[in-house]
């Protein structure tokens, strides 16, 4: 996706087909009716799983790390990031930057290997809010604290609207995690959104009585989403959120008086 004369490029690391109601509810339980984001025979909404990779300024900066090749739950099938990044001629050492929607361990997994830094010349960036929450809060566990202890050394946290890079803002957008971040990225008057898990499925833009079902403040959350389709329908951006197929992009238009997700 080109920004200006930025270049955005998803790069998967592999897909997690989950039961509906693992990922999204309807409030009055209203069926899915969704045709960009269909069930499979089994019910299940496919979740593919990754980075979005772009250069800018003489960095190279990736935008999450997908969920790793270790064993999170039999939905997912994921661990190919490092070798499609390969694919596009980018090794480990040239990533310079590193930066988390937040830290869902969908999207930290490859952020070491075998309990080393997996891109060794990288900073490192998260909302100060999520560090604190998953590393010493109520969701610190031992497998999150090894696996993410090794990237301390090299990581700088954030707790407001910062620029980390030429055309890279971030914005915090907290209540699926407290720290929750959208990225924007922009360039010669143009500029996309990076939603993370602020949104999984395009429903809940269209239809503000879909909500995530891992938000972690339900409230902020859902208001936080109702803000940001507001300001996508308003603007016209792209964006894209973390786990659509492809990591595709959208737009949201507003036709007949309703809002529609339309591929970019």
């Amino acid at each position: 996706m080109k920004i200006g004369a930025l270049e955005i490029v998803p790069v998967l690391d592999g897909t997690a087909r989950l039961p509906l109601d693992m990922a999204v509810r309807h409030v009055r339980g209203s069926a899915w009716d969704c045709p960009h984001q269909p069930l499979d025979e089994q019910g299940r909404i496919a979740m593919d799983i990754g980075s979005f990779l772009f250069r800018t300024g003489g960095r190279t900066i990736l935008v999450d790390l997908g969920a790793g090749n270790g064993f999170i739950h039999e939905a997912f099938d994921t661990g190919g990031l490092v070798a499609n990044l390969a694919r596009l001629g980018v090794a480990p050492e040239d990533v310079t930057d590193v930066v988390f929607t937040h830290m869902h361990v969908d999207h930290v997994g490859w952020s070491t290997t075998r309990g080393e830094t997996t891109f060794p010349r990288a900073t490192y960036r998260v909302h100060a809010a999520d560090w604190a929450y998953f590393m010493t809060g109520p969701a610190a566990e031992p497998t999150m604290l090894e696996a993410l202890s090794p990237i301390e050394a090299q990581l700088e946290t954030f707790d407001e609207e910062v620029d980390l890079a030429p055309g890279l803002r971030a914005r915090p957008a907290p209540g699926h995690t407290p720290g929750s971040t959208v990225f924007v990225v922009s360039h010669g008057g143009e500029r996309a959104l990076l939603l993370g898990d602020v949104v999984h499925t395009v429903n809940e833009l269209t239809d503000p009585e879909w909500e995530g079902m891992f938000d972690v403040d339900r409230t902020a959350a859902n208001a936080l989403r109702a803000r940001l389709a507001d300001e996508l329908a308003e603007m016209g951006d792209l964006f894209a959120p973390a786990h659509l197929p492809g990591l595709s992009f959208g737009r949201l238009v507003t036709a007949d008086g309703l809002r529609e997700f339309r591929w970019a």
